[in-house]
């Protein structure tokens, strides 16, 4: 079954979004497997908005452990509280990192990233994962990325 997603690149970011997200929940609303879910939202993510690396961490045995994923090899376990990914676990909060290297802590698992955003999702009160996303651009996540994204999330943790 080939699966095709629509994007329009001349319209505004968050306009992307809007075309976006109705996407992503139709494909995974006819889809169980949590694991293809959160392959295709990667690449849906990765492809569709030229991102460097898009990924998730599931939380497993006190620890974040790397899921599906778009981009270059990634680090695989991630402490709660170290680097952007476990700090955004540890405080169930979006994390908007416009230039990674002021960012004390951060853990490089590419030494291309230049600015990060990572976004909870949360099920029945609980982080069971983070959506990571890198860009090789300083600054390049806002505001607008974070209201989508974390919609996204909201949308993900339906499914989990």
């Amino acid at each position: 079954m080939e699966e095709n997603i629509l994007l329009d690149s001349s319209l505004s970011k968050a306009e992307q979004y809007q075309q976006l997200l109705p996407q992503i929940e139709a494909l995974i609303e006819i889809e169980e497997d949590r694991i293809a879910n959160l392959a295709n939202i990667s690449a849906v993510l990765k492809y569709g908005f030229n991102f460097f690396w898009v990924g998730f961490y599931e939380f497993k045995n006190d620890e974040l452990v790397l899921g599906p994923f778009q981009g270059p090899l990634a680090c695989t376990r991630i402490k709660p509280g170290k680097g952007v990914c476990g700090t955004a676990y540890q405080e169930q909060q979006t994390i908007l990192v416009p230039d990674v290297t002021k960012f004390e802590g951060h853990i490089s698992c590419n030494s291309a990233t230049q600015s990060e955003i990572v976004i909870p999702i949360i099920k029945n009160n609980k982080v069971v994962a983070v959506l990571d996303i890198d860009s090789e651009q300083l600054n390049h996540f806002d505001e607008v990325d974070q209201m989508y994204l974390e919609n996204l999330a909201q949308i993900i943790s339906t499914k989990w």
